[in-house]
């Protein structure tokens, strides 16, 4: 299921995956596989990636997704971390880089459910099951006038498919099942039952500040203003990192100390935002985590 919302510029996508999780190694290896001008539509994609027909498809979509290739060409995002020579975390080493990762997945809305979830289902409700997603998702085409278009037998794969990427498997069969990219993130838990599953917003993770930072000046590219509220921010930002209130609030004021010269935040009369006073270049901010050693 695949469509656009031309009056709002909105697509829905929720398939692509092939019902594949992104596999740890996946992005890497698919970095490397267009880096040296091989094609997806190849017969010999199956040979040059290692792996299955429905593979390769799920490979090119999650590099897609999660923003290492555009229209099957690398992004500056894609050189930055996985250049076999200048790449800053080749092999996914540092967490920070999941949590950059996990950003792009959901801010980009290649994948629409991922939005959704995190940035609507998380508003709602701190726990739910798999039903409540879909009914959720069912509501959200119909008020924008895209009811034809919901499949539920696709978007309960696709649901499936975004557990599997964040959950520790309840009853794994294999060391593969631990394999999923972003299982580390810790972002989402089943509970003892094993019938639902609930957002880990109890503060435990810490978010990376220069992460978050990118998430901010990605939402100030796509907002196209120097103010925006902190209401917008914790709704496009910090429920992207399942963050409270109040632990956005705090890594504003943290950010907005570091790097005064260019933003600075404010509480005037209960109205809190962000205004940003000179351009902040996101390579830079990315930079001062990694460091610019080659």
């Amino acid at each position: 299921m695949n469509a656009s919302n031309k009056a709002k510029g909105v697509k829905y996508a929720f398939s692509g995956h092939e019902s594949f999780p992104c596999k740890s190694l996946w992005l890497k290896k698919g970095y490397d596989f267009v880096v040296s001008g091989n094609d997806f539509n190849s017969p010999e994609a199956v040979i040059g990636l290692g792996v299955g027909k429905n593979m390769v498809a799920s490979i090119r979509f999650w590099l897609k997704a999660f923003g290492v290739t555009a229209s099957d060409k690398i992004t500056w995002l894609g050189d930055y971390l996985f250049d076999e020579i200048s790449g800053k975390d080749k092999y996914l080493e540092d967490i920070a880089t999941l949590w950059l990762l996990h950003f792009n997945l959901v801010f980009s809305e290649e994948a629409t459910l991922y939005k959704m979830f995190f940035c609507g289902v998380q508003r709602e409700r701190t726990s739910f099951e798999r039903e409540q997603v879909l009914t959720y998702v069912k509501l959200k085409m119909a008020e924008a006038g895209k009811a034809t278009l919901y499949n539920e037998n696709t978007v309960k794969k696709d649901v499936g498919v975004l557990l599997q990427n964040y959950c520790l498997p309840r009853k794994p069969q294999s060391n593969e099942d631990f394999s999923s990219l972003l299982i580390d993130l810790d972002l989402i838990r089943q509970n003892s039952e094993g019938k639902g599953y609930y957002f880990n917003v109890d503060g435990k993770r810490k978010v990376t500040k220069e992460i978050f930072l990118y998430g901010l000046l990605m939402l100030k590219e796509q907002e196209g203003d120097n103010t925006i509220s902190f209401d917008t921010i914790q709704e496009r930002v910090g429920l992207v990192f399942c963050m409270q209130d109040y632990e956005t609030i705090e890594m504003l004021k943290l950010l907005a100390n570091e790097y005064n010269q260019y933003f600075a935040y404010s509480d005037v009369a209960g109205i809190k935002q962000v205004q940003f006073i000179k351009e902040l270049d996101v390579k830079h901010v990315l930079d001062n985590y990694y460091g610019t050693d080659i």
